[in-house]
Order: structure tokens, then sequence, then C-alpha cells
């Protein structure tokens, strides 16, 4: 099914908020795993990062096949072109989020792993007890792109759920309401 002005197709919907909700917990779990050192969290971080990483894909491919989606009303253009470019920020964002932490892990000799199940061999060092880097350059590189899409797809999150509730509370138009599936 094509989405509309009025409807958005059943699978528009479910891959925008599993998505959203998805990448929003990775980033809050990134934050805090940083900030505290949560060395325990990581496993889960990349599993659920690896994961995602396919529906993001189906997303992305959705998007291209299906069009962009129509604005329910006319907006002032400024509105319109800040709307495009956060929607392209975090389809990109979405992107690069999981390939640049799966990139990063693996050539920092960290590996990775889907709940448990082994993709990229982990190399540690037995009697130093820390990674040992297929490529340090890349993983380092690999990083500070992780972490800088990392914020900007924070900021552009609360950008983007900003605009929605402009759009349902000041606008009072059907925006929000048809990305929850209610018209």
């Amino acid at each position: 099914m094509k989405d509309t002005k009025q409807k958005l197709s059943n699978l528009t919907i479910f891959l925008h908020w599993t998505t959203g909700l998805t990448i929003i917990t990775l980033a809050v779990i990134g934050v805090y795993m940083s900030e505290n050192e949560a060395f325990e969290l990581y496993p889960i971080h990349k599993s659920i990062g690896v994961l995602i990483f396919a529906l993001i894909i189906i997303r992305v491919y959705w998007r291209f096949v299906n069009g962009w989606l129509q604005p329910v009303t006319q907006y002032k253009a400024i509105e319109h072109n800040l709307a495009k470019t956060i929607h392209w920020v975090l389809i990109i964002a979405t992107v690069v989020m999981p390939i640049s932490g799966f990139i990063m892990s693996g050539a920092g000799g960290y590996g990775v792993s889907v709940f448990g199940l082994e993709i990229i061999a982990a190399q540690f060092d037995p009697i130093a007890k820390e990674a040992i880097p297929h490529n340090a350059q890349l993983a380092g590189f690999m990083a500070q792109t992780h972490e800088i899409a990392g914020w900007t797809i924070i900021v552009a999150i609360v950008l983007h759920i900003t605009g929605a509730i402009k759009h349902h509370f000041i606008d009072k138009d059907n925006t929000l309401r048809r990305m929850l599936g209610k018209n």
C-alpha cells in the first residue's frame, strides 16, 4: 500500500516507530555507557544495533521505493525545507550509526556478536586482558564517526519530536495522528 496525505501504510508506521524507539533507546544506553563506563551493557548495545540495522535497511529501501511522505497541508517553505533536512539527517544517521559501531568494534579487536553468536571474533591479549586492534586508526576514526553521528541523531530526534508536537498542538493538523495510524 502506498502512503498518502491521509493515511500511511502499516509497514511505514511499523518501520518508523520500531526504528525510532530502538534508536532512541540505543542512544540513551550509548550515552550512559560512555559516561559511566558500563562495559556490561556493550554486548546488549551491539547486539541490538546489529539487529536493528536490518530493519533500518528495509526502512530506507521502503522510503525510497514508496517516496517521501507528503505533508498533510501546505507549510511555509522554511518549515518544509527544515522538515526535509531533518528527515535526511535521520535517514543518513540511522545508517551511519550501526555501520560505524560495527566497524569500530571489529577493527578495535573487541569483536561483534549478536546475543552470543559471534560475527567478528574478539582479539584479546590474554596477559594484558585488553583488545588487540586489527586496525587502530580505522577503529579510532569509526569511534569518532559513531560519536558524532550519535549526537547528530539525538539533536535530529529532538527537532523531529518538537516538530511533531508543533504540528499536533499548534497547527492542529493530522501529521502526528497519521504517524500513529489514527486517521
